[in-house]
C-alpha cells in the first residue's frame, strides 16, 4: 500500500497498487491506513538541498514535525518495524572519504539537519519503545527503471544527471555550481546509485527486520548505500554525453550553499549485514534515465 499527499508524486507511477492520498501529519487519516499494516517505509521528505537552506521552515515543518508526527502514529498503532529513507546529508562535510558509518554526523544544511533529527528520534524511540528500524543512508540516487516505465519526474528539475541529459538532447546550456573545489576537476564528486538498487536494498532491511536479527546493543540500524565510487560532476556530464550522442553546453557558476566537495560512500556494511551490494553501473543509470525520459516524452506527448 502507497500512502501519499502526491504533493510531488504522481498518480500514474503507483499503477498496480493500492494508492491513498493523505499527509503523513494527517492522524485521523493516517491511523485507519496503519492499522491494515505491520511495517512501514517512510520516503515523505522534502529532499533539495539547495531549497532547505532557503527555505528551512519548510523542511522542518514536514521532514521533523510531519515524520514525528507519523512515528507516534506508527508506534501507537503498534507496529514495531521502521524502514528510513535517511541521506549521507547526515554527515555534513567529512574528514575522511570514504564515509563509513562511523564518521561524525554534522550536516551543514537543514536537509541533513532534519534526517539526522529523525535518526536520533529513531534511536530513542527504539530504546523507549523496542521500534525497530533500518535507516538507509542514500547517497545520490539517480537512474530509472529498465522498463521506462517508472522514473525521475520533477518540476522544476534540479537533480544533475536528467538536467545534463535534457541539455545534451535540447541543445540548452547546463549550469555548473562551482569549479573550483579541491578535486580533481573542480567539481562536486558525487556516489551515484540506481535506484533499483536502492528498491532491493529496502526489501532486504524489511526482511532483516522481520528476521528479528539486530545488531547487539540496540535495534536502530544505520547502513550507507552507496557504489563506493565517485564520479565528479564533469564526469556525469561525459556520461550523458556519451549515452545521447551528443555535446552539452555548460556554464560554470558559484558554489551552490550546503554542497560538501565529495561524498561517496563506504557500504561495506550493508553486505556484511543485509548481503546487499550495488549492482548497476553508472553508464547503466545514465542509459536508464535517458530511456525514460524518451519515453516519457513522447508519453506527454500522445
Amino acid at each position: 500500500m502507497i500512502y501519499d499527499n502526491l504533493s510531488t508524486g504522481y498518480r500514474r507511477l503507483a499503477q498496480g497498487f493500492e494508492l491513498v492520498e493523505g499527509d503523513i501529519a494527517d492522524e485521523a487519516r493516517l491511523r485507519p491506513v496503519l492499522a491494515r499494516v505491520d511495517a512501514v517505509m517512510h520516503f515523505a521528505a522534502h529532499a533539495y538541498v539547495g531549497e532547505s537552506v532557503e527555505n528551512p521552515r519548510k523542511y522542518f515543518r514536514n521532514n521533523v514535525l510531519g515524520s514525528l508526527s507519523l512515528l507516534n502514529s506508527v508506534l501507537d498503532t503498534g507496529i514495531r518495524r521502521f524502514v528510513f529513507s535517511s541521506s549521507c546529508a547526515v554527515y555534513g562535510i567529512p574528514e575522511q572519504i570514504p564515509i563509513t558509518e562511523q564518521t561524525s554526523r554534522e550536516p551543514v544544511n537543514p536537509y541533513g539537519a532534519s534526517k539526522l533529527f529523525f535518526e536520533n528520534a529513531l534511536q530513542g524511540y527504539a530504546r523507549a519503545y523496542g521500534l525497530r528500524s533500518v535507516r538507509l543512508r542514500y547517497f545520490n540516487a539517480a537512474g530509472a527503471d529498465e522498463s521506462g516505465e517508472i522514473g525521475e519526474i520533477h518540476d522544476p528539475e534540479t537533480h544533475l544527471i536528467p538536467l545534463a541529459l535534457a541539455a545534451s538532447a535540447h541543445g540548452t546550456g547546463l549550469h555548473i555550481y562551482g569549479d573550483d573545489y579541491p578535486t580533481a576537476d573542480g567539481t562536486c564528486v558525487r556516489d551515484y546509485i540506481h535506484v533499483n538498487d536502492l528498491a532491493d536494498a529496502h526489501v532486504r532491511a524489511l526482511q532483516y527486520l522481520e528476521n528479528g536479527s539486530h545488531e547487539k546493543g540496540g535495534e536502530s540500524l544505520a547502513l550507507n548505500l552507496g557504489t563506493g565510487r565517485g564520479y565528479s560532476v564533469l564526469e556525469i556530464i561525459q556520461a550523458a554525453e556519451s549515452a545521447t550522442g551528443r555535446p552539452v553546453r555548460r556554464t560554470p557558476g558559484v558554489r551552490r550553499p550546503g554542497d560538501p566537495p565529495v561524498l561517496v560512500a563506504d557500504p561495506a556494511r550493508a553486505y556484511r549485514m543485509l548481503g546487499w551490494s550495488a549492482k548497476y553501473t553508472l553508464a547503466d543509470i545514465v542509459s536508464s534515465a535517458w530511456m525514460w525520459m524518451r519515453k516519457d516524452r513522447v508519453r506527454r506527448a500522445a
